[in-house]
């Protein structure tokens, strides 16, 4: 029993009234209380009054004797055994007035690579009287988690709290999570929305992923480009590009270097070897990137053969061309000994042009590379030029013949013929054309002023490559003309 407990006469009790016997105790310094154990169970009254040496006490008076007559009182108390008082202290009687309130509803962490982390914080404030208690921070998802502060924490009246939050993807793509916040606070949970977006780190990739440079002669040198992408998303820097290998040098590329998702940086390689035989090395580009380091293996062979390119057929005969058009025909560059590199081709007639190579051209040994020579006359007669190719060979240029002949465009006549006019009189008669497309157009005479006095006509000024109508009319002595005959049309001229 809290305080003390009390056996007084007691007279009066709201819903009870006690027997001289049973014991009494006050619940406050200003009530008087009653309590007994009734089957197991305590009970608990408020007096109505008491009597003390004889006389009732009301309320008012009874707490007025207790006040001012405390040494008088506690001659009547005596101990009473199982019976528990009430608390004297008001704030057991209050309920909890602490409100937790956060900053706001919810934290965007933007984009996060993945596989690091990021931390954000929210202030958790504490608007009521009492002090707060967080127990628990309760969160949907594993990739977001509590750091601080340390659970439980107080949060006193009035004060705040700053609780943080780490973001932690796994892999590309968007995040999202709900907290739950239990505290003994009014308000006992507070919500909080967490959402990110995790970003795939930046990656280097290799193309290709490795050189080989084949047989290359011995004092001589084959470059080849080579080109590592940033492939993920997040921007990387290279700092440092080495090589090794006998033979083997870097060139194009200083560090360091940026490069922003899907961008490339270009540098090249060259083997030089300087005695017969297989040499192997390889390219290390060292970056911040999830793989520090990419290596680029490189192979080669050193020969001491020659290497050489020659051209074939020779000489390259393009043939009969018709003047003012073109006529093309194919060619190949072979390579034997170890590779070659073709930089250049030139001829040195304009009327004959190389095409069908992209340049630089490595043609492996053994093998070829196909070109094409267009010839384009502009007069007829026969024509040539010297073809050649620049390259790595020994010797380092190589030449080719190319051949071909204009020929003069054929001349085409058409050649009319009609029946006779069976009307009297007849003096001649009048030749008309006309072109056609998809039906004759508008006809003019083309013998002109003299009628033709025969049934037959030759048109030789036709165009080629264009179709024509064709139509007569008979003219008498009186210069009367009759209408068009029957009428040809579609002539067909060949084109050039």
């Amino acid at each position: 029993m809290d305080g003390f407990s009390h056996r007084v006469l007691a007279f009066g009790l709201s819903g009870y009234e006690p027997s001289k016997s049973r014991p009494l105790f006050l619940r406050s310094p200003y009530s008087l209380g009653y309590c007994r154990i009734n089957n197991g169970r305590l009970k608990r009254y408020r007096f109505l009054g008491i009597i003390m040496s004889g006389r009732f006490l009301a309320p008012r008076a009874a707490k007025g004797l207790w006040a001012t007559n405390l040494g008088l009182a506690l001659l009547c108390l005596a101990t009473m055994a199982g019976c528990q008082g009430f608390s004297s202290s008001k704030s057991s009687l209050r309920q909890q007035s602490g409100a937790l309130a956060m900053s706001g509803a919810s934290l965007d962490f933007g984009n996060v690579d993945a596989g690091t982390s990021k931390t954000l914080t929210a202030t958790a404030s504490n608007t009521g009287t009492d002090s707060v208690t967080i127990t628990s921070a309760s969160i949907s998802s594993k990739y977001f988690s509590l750091s601080a502060p340390s659970l439980p924490a107080v949060v006193g009246a009035g004060q705040s709290s700053t609780i943080s939050f780490v973001f932690s993807p796994n892999a590309a793509g968007a995040f999202s999570a709900t907290v739950s916040i239990t505290s003994n606070a009014s308000n006992s949970s507070a919500l909080l929305s967490l959402s990110g977006t995790g970003v795939a780190t930046g990656q280097l990739t290799a193309n290709p992923t490795s050189e080989s440079f084949g047989t290359v002669q011995v004092q001589s040198n084959q470059k080849l480009s080579e080109a590592v992408t940033n492939t993920g998303g997040t921007t990387v820097t290279i700092s440092q590009v080495g090589i090794s290998g006998a033979g083997f040098t870097l060139s194009g590329i200083s560090t360091p270097v940026t490069l922003t998702a899907g961008q490339a940086a270009s540098f090249s390689v060259t083997f030089a070897p300087q005695s017969a035989g297989s040499a192997s090395g390889s390219v290390t580009v060292t970056s911040n990137a999830p793989n520090p380091t990419l290596t680029i293996p490189l192979s080669g062979t050193g020969a001491t053969a020659a290497r050489q390119l020659t051209a074939t057929p020779a000489p390259i005969a393009a043939g009969n061309v018709v003047a003012g058009t073109s006529g093309t025909v194919s060619g190949s560059l072979n390579a034997s000994g170890s590779n070659v590199t073709v930089t250049a081709a030139s001829t040195n007639n304009s009327r004959f042009t190389i095409s069908g190579l992209s340049l630089p051209v490595i043609i492996p040994s053994g093998q070829s590379a196909a070109f094409k020579v267009t010839f384009s006359p502009q007069v007829a007669g026969a024509d040539s030029a010297t073809l050649t190719f620049t390259s790595n060979a020994q010797p380092s240029t190589t030449t080719d013949t190319a051949t071909g002949t204009g020929t003069p465009a054929p001349t085409h006549t058409v050649n009319l013929s009609w029946r006779a006019s069976t009307s009297p009189n007849i003096s001649g008669y009048n030749v008309y054309r006309a072109v056609y497309v998809s039906s004759c157009g508008a006809y003019s005479k083309i013998n002109g002023s003299a009628l033709d006095t025969v049934t037959t006509y030759s048109d030789s000024s036709v165009i080629d490559g264009t179709n024509y109508c064709y139509a007569t009319t008979a003219v008498n002595s009186g210069h009367e003309e009759s209408g068009y005959s029957n009428i040809i049309s579609d002539v067909q001229i060949p084109a050039p």
